[in-house]
């Protein structure tokens, strides 16, 4: 996936959790400002993604 579109779609995420009041407003404005914020959010996203899939694999879920 295109780094934009990773970074869009975290502003969006994160604009909906202060909507709900789940997130504080000044993390949500350094969470859709900082491209450095947004690449660790990727990357722990794409990690948690890839160890479900592990997980799905050593089971023998559907995959």
């Amino acid at each position: 996936m295109n780094m934009a579109y990773g970074r869009i779609a975290l502003r969006y995420i994160a604009g909906y959790l202060v909507l709900k009041s789940i997130l504080p407003q000044d993390i949500a404005d350094m969470v859709a400002q900082d491209p450095d914020i947004a690449a660790v959010i990727g990357a722990a996203i794409a990690a948690g993604v890839e160890g479900l899939y592990a997980l799905a694999k050593r089971r023998g879920w559907a995959t």
